[in-house]
């Protein structure tokens, strides 16, 4: 039962984390951001980036990992919203 818990687990965090590669692909290629909220992705930033505070302040290497990626994938697109709009 375990193993199959943290098979779901690394699942769900294997496809949450890659869903932001294509937004990112995307906002690097095109540099168009128009759509994207900015307060959004401010939020959503720092939400993710707690995340891997907390995996990091409890050792969590399934949450350092998934948040560490889908930190720096969110804060590559941030960026682009704030220097391209």
């Amino acid at each position: 039962m375990s193993a199959t818990i943290e098979l779901i687990g690394g699942a769900a965090a294997t496809i949450t984390t890659l869903c932001w590669v294509p937004q990112a692909i995307k906002v690097i290629r095109t540099r168009d951001t128009r759509s994207l909220s900015l307060i959004m992705y401010i939020m959503f930033t720092t939400g993710v980036g707690l995340w891997l505070v907390y995996g990091l302040a409890i050792g969590s290497w399934p949450l350092i990992g998934a948040n560490a990626i889908t930190f720096l994938l969110v804060l590559v697109i941030l960026g682009m919203k704030l220097k391209y709009g």
